[in-house]
């Protein structure tokens, strides 16, 4: 444990520079840049360095077992910046208890929607027979693990629901009626129609993958809004990023940006596959396309900080404050120029990269590992 590590001259979202102090894991002072004292402990600075309340991905797979949607827990969030980890339904009921246990064994924080298949991401059309969906077997595992699971999952793409159309949606929005638990809901290639399947969605259920370039996706041929997206967020339901392998078009992001229908929540989408061969690779190089799309430093940071954290209740997780817990990103950006691929295979220019640095995270200092990779 560290017990004194003193973070100098880094500097909030608005480029004001502080000295932050933390010791045995809470922020003990914030301070102007260059006043505190080390008073021998360890010092960190790097010109230039920012640092926001630790990052929030609410759309990962992070169950390793499962291929080709898993990936170790770690890898996809401490070492790259991300404090806190959001599994989006990687597991039902059959095995939500292995992935808490391996939450419980990482650095990174942990939490979980609870697909409503109990057989989770063993198959990929786990929708597709209703005899999967359990309420027994689900309430079961809710009741078990109730500062765990946050929401429950149904992805309602052709693909995932085949012959069962909007049925699995019916039995998602009734467990969730029975749970308390919001709704987190993929998007994706029709049958069931778009125009279907968001009427009933409520507050704070999520849409997840809502700028996917897919036939079925919620902006006509004019780039215009479908009125069943702006009913959506009039009661009050959450945007998504939810990049993924096929999940994020470029020209939907921008017609979504014209009309000003702006991200919740920016997230990845990620496991093994696409971090290691893109087009995600980082939860950061995401965030470097939405700064490339005109959003500023300070409100790309916030989707994945303060109003990440508000959707999840938890609004300690985005807060930097005198003698709070110390959950903490450490990043830089960098004035570099960087093609940017979407999840068709289309390019953008940025000028600008995000690259994390260290988090602090449960009484913990962990540097970040830099990958080439990502393409910069």
């Amino acid at each position: 444990m560290t017990e004194r590590l003193l973070l100098r001259r880094v500097r909030r979202m608005d480029g004001r520079e502080m000295d932050l102090v933390v010791e045995n894991g809470r922020i003990m002072e914030i301070v102007p840049a260059g006043t505190a004292d080390a008073a021998g402990g360890r010092v960190w600075e790097v010109p230039g360095a920012y640092v926001s309340s630790g990052w929030i991905d609410l759309h990962v797979h992070a169950f390793p077992a499962f291929d080709p949607y898993g990936d170790e827990i770690d890898e996809i969030g401490v070492k790259q910046g991300v404090t806190t980890l959001v599994d989006a339904g990687s597991c039902g009921a059959d095995r939500i208890t292995e992935l808490a246990e391996a939450g419980r064994g990482a650095a990174t924080r942990l939490l979980a929607f609870l697909n409503i298949s109990h057989i989770g991401l063993q198959r990929i059309d786990e929708l597709s027979d209703m005899e999967w969906v359990n309420r027994a077997r689900l309430l079961l595992a809710v009741s078990k693990h109730p500062d765990f699971i946050v929401g429950l999952k149904a992805r309602i793409s052709r693909s995932v629901v085949k012959d069962s159309g909007l049925e699995p949606l019916h039995a998602a929005v009734q467990l969730s009626e029975e749970t308390g638990l919001p709704l987190m809901v993929h998007i994706g290639s029709g049958p069931p129609d778009i125009r279907e399947v968001i009427p009933l969605l409520r507050k704070r259920d999520i849409i997840t993958h809502y700028l996917n370039g897919k036939s079925n996706n919620l902006f006509d041929s004019a780039g215009q809004p479908l009125e069943v997206l702006k009913e959506a967020v009039s009661r009050g339901v959450h945007l998504d990023v939810g990049h993924g392998t096929a999940s994020f078009s470029f020209a939907v992001a921008e017609a979504a940006k014209r009309s000003g229908f702006h991200p919740d929540t920016i997230s990845s989408d990620i496991y093994r596959g696409n971090r290691v061969n893109g087009p995600v690779f980082s939860l950061a190089h995401v965030l470097n396309k939405f700064l490339a799309l005109g959003y500023s430093l300070e409100e790309t940071v916030a989707r994945v900080t303060t109003q990440a954290a508000d959707w999840l209740g938890r609004p300690e997780l985005g807060e930097i404050r005198t003698g709070g817990e110390a959950n903490l990103t450490l990043f830089r950006v960098k004035d570099q120029p960087v093609e940017l691929v979407d999840s068709e295979g289309a390019r953008r220019e940025g000028r600008q990269i995000i690259e994390a640095m260290g988090v602090f995270v449960d009484g913990r200092f962990i540097e970040c590992e830099i990958r080439a990779e990502a393409g910069y």
